[in-house]
């Protein structure tokens, strides 16, 4: 049999209208106790994602543990993403087990759910493991999750690929949403968000642009 191929993409990929995001426990007390991340890449990397999401129109839940009792504010590096949406708070650790959250995903109605947020262990694994169980799609965000410990993270990595999860990166999942830089209507977004908050990439991004009036696009 001979296959034949075709400029289309893989039915895996991220676009902006096959997925929905969840963005979870992005908050301080979370944070303070994270020691596979650094704090202000987790914090850049949550950036990064929150304004890719909204530049694409991904819809978007975000949700918190014991906001005003216990856990704190989300992160504004998200929140400043999302003005005016409404937080989800709960009182479960696994957000699957909330029905208010259940509620929102059921509204968006998409079969492909990516995840991110604090601890990988907990707060991750469980909606993941719920989701896939109930037919979902899942995939999380590797980089924009953290946990008590290096170990901690990756046996939760590791556990949520064997039970069929698809991990990303934050960069990845930015520029998967864009995937073609003739895409004038997304390119200046694009590449702005990668210019504040996409690493040494984004520095590339600028020099290119300062230099010599750089775009990929052209």
């Amino acid at each position: 049999m001979t296959l034949t191929a075709t400029a289309t993409p893989g039915k895996s990929l991220i676009s902006p209208t096959n997925h929905a995001l969840v963005l979870i426990d992005f908050q301080s007390q979370m944070a303070f106790a994270t020691k596979s991340i650094d704090a202000t890449i987790l914090r850049n990397n949550a950036a990064l994602i929150s304004r890719g999401a909204k530049s694409f129109g991904v819809p978007t839940i975000l949700t918190t543990v014991a906001e005003k009792s216990f856990s704190g504010p989300m992160f504004s590096e998200v929140t400043e993403a999302f003005p005016g949406q409404k937080l989800l708070d709960r009182t479960s650790m696994n957000t699957w087990e909330d029905a208010a959250v259940i509620e929102e995903v059921n509204r968006i109605a998409k079969p492909r759910i990516v995840f991110a947020g604090l601890w990988t262990s907990v707060c991750i694994v469980g909606p993941v493991a719920s989701a896939i169980d109930q037919g979902f799609e899942a995939y999380f965000i590797a980089d924009a999750c953290g946990d008590i410990s290096t170990e901690a993270h990756e046996r939760a990595v590791q556990r949520m690929i064997q039970l069929g999860a698809v991990p990303m990166t934050s960069l990845q999942y930015l520029l998967e949403l864009q995937r073609d830089w003739a895409r004038g209507e997304t390119y200046d977004s694009t590449t702005g968000i990668a210019k504040q908050w996409g690493g040494a990439y984004g520095l590339g991004v600028t020099y290119a642009k300062t230099m010599f009036g750089a775009s990929e696009g052209h």
